[in-house]
């Protein structure tokens, strides 16, 4: 939309991206859901660190798009999925900016889970 704001990152609201340098494992319902040692962390101002997984390291068939939209300011709009394993669908449990704002290029190709939703252990 023409009306949104773009907002970047400033010394008052930091945004970083980094390798996470560990084994990232996620689970849902107690099943593996995505493993990787190549999972970037981005830390915003004073909110939680947020791993983001390479799309490519979550087990097959197990995402499935939702309506679900949002938009943020600092890093564009962002799609959401719902996990589906062992039977059970946890609805919009993951999100991801499919194209994200240059200060958060990284990100591209990576989504994250819902802490509340998924079980994310670090190695």
């Amino acid at each position: 939309m023409a009306d949104r704001q773009i907002a970047e990152p400033t010394d008052e609201h930091p945004i970083t991206v980094t390798p996470t340098g560990r084994r990232v494992t996620v689970k849902v319902a107690g099943d593996v859901v995505a493993a990787t040692d190549a999972a970037l962390t981005l830390q915003e101002a004073s909110y939680p660190a947020v791993h983001y997984i390479p799309l490519a390291d979550v087990t097959d068939g197990t995402l499935s798009r939702s309506d679900t939209t949002t938009y943020c300011p600092y890093k564009g709009d962002a799609a959401y999925y719902h996990v589906t394993i062992g039977g059970k669908t946890v609805e919009d449990a993951v999100w991801t900016y499919e194209q994200p704002y240059p200060a958060v290029a990284e990100i591209a190709g990576h989504v994250a889970f819902y802490p509340d939703k998924a079980t994310i252990a670090l190695d």
